[in-house]
């Protein structure tokens, strides 16, 4: 079983916790996460991009000049793609990016994830995440004391203090567990839990 120290938010270890050995100590297989982050970012697309051919944009109906004896390029309508005001080559239109993942593969690049931070010593746990008001110099002096920059912080339960807290810090992130993702935990370096969320995620994934 992983075991991590496990600290206070001042940044002083007041423990040692141990890890789910099939969550946190898991097989990091580097296609699933891959085939994970890829389809994740696919179905964020939102695909409603569009642009009109030269069948859809208004006027060339009438052929700009006779076919021959003017010396100039024949032309069969001022709406060609050569033409200023012409339509778009190949014009994109609105489609769907969506990809499929089998709910196995989710599981197994999230776990996968989850264990590659324990591997690199960029989990942090903590004994708990309790802010009064939101207050973002108390999420600063906290990630001051574990070196902390590009940082995911996840919760148990949405916490608007800390979310609010945190939400102008850049390069941190606030997410409560049932909204842990694969491609969230690898964009960020470091990952700080509380220990309730690491219950959590352990009794679900585990």
């Amino acid at each position: 079983m992983p075991t991590v120290g496990l600290f206070n938010k001042e940044g002083q270890k007041v423990g040692e916790i141990q890890l789910s050995e099939s969550v946190f100590g898991a097989p990091i297989n580097a296609d699933v996460l891959h085939q994970v982050v890829v389809a994740q970012l696919a179905n964020k697309r939102q695909g409603t991009q569009s642009a009109k051919t030269r069948a859809e944009v208004s006027g060339g109906g009438i052929k700009p000049w006779r076919q021959k004896g003017t010396g100039r390029a024949r032309q069969g309508s001022t709406r060609s793609p050569q033409w200023i005001h012409g339509g778009i080559v190949f014009a994109p239109k609105p489609r769907d990016y969506s990809m499929a993942i089998p709910k196995k593969m989710k599981r197994v690049g999230l776990k996968a994830a989850l264990s590659s931070k324990v591997v690199d010593n960029n989990i942090v746990v903590l004994e708990s995440l309790e802010i009064a008001a939101p207050k973002t110099k108390e999420v600063v002096s906290m990630l001051n004391a574990f070196e902390a920059k590009k940082t995911l912080i996840v919760t148990a339960e949405t916490n608007e203090n800390v979310y609010k807290s945190a939400r102008n810090i850049e390069g941190v992130a606030v997410l409560p567990v049932n909204n842990l993702n694969v491609y969230d935990i690898l964009k960020y370096e470091k990952l700080i839990v509380t220990k309730e969320a690491v219950s959590k995620i352990e009794e679900v994934y585990a």
